[in-house]
């Protein structure tokens, strides 16, 4: 597919992808450090109560949800900024029809147009998380 959108459209849009990459990068090193950190502390012989295990617990499975969900977002970065250079961004992967320029601009990564994504969102199964 070798439909892109003109390269002024897509310069800001691949720079705030650039950007947001970079962010994640870092949000991803930064709760990588901090949890063996905090394993580390554990392991030097911090005891703890029932109470406080289980708040232990309950923060390495949130630790663990946010890396996952920053991971899952720089995928999807890279998935659009793959686009970008070989062709096809822009446009609905459901229908082919270019995706309106206001969605892109909130959702770069936006990988359908608005009526496609909602038909869609409609028809997910529950609990999934649609791509945006």
């Amino acid at each position: 597919m070798v439909n892109n959108l003109p390269d002024n459209e897509i310069r800001p849009l691949k720079a705030k992808l650039t950007e947001r990459r970079a962010v994640l990068l870092e949000d991803i090193r930064q709760e990588l450090i901090r949890s063996d950190e905090s394993r580390f502390a554990d392991l030097a012989g911090r005891v703890h109560d029932a109470g406080d295990e289980s708040v232990a617990d309950l923060l390495v499975d949130v630790d663990t949800a946010i890396v996952h969900r920053h991971i899952s977002e720089l995928r999807h970065i890279e998935e659009a900024l793959r686009r970008m250079s070989q062709g096809g961004y822009g446009y609905c992967d459901t229908c082919g029809e270019r995706i309106e320029a206001a969605r892109l601009s909130t959702q770069p990564t936006a990988i359908r147009c608005l009526g496609c994504q909602d038909r869609y969102e409609r028809v997910a199964p529950h609990g999934v998380t649609p791509r945006l």
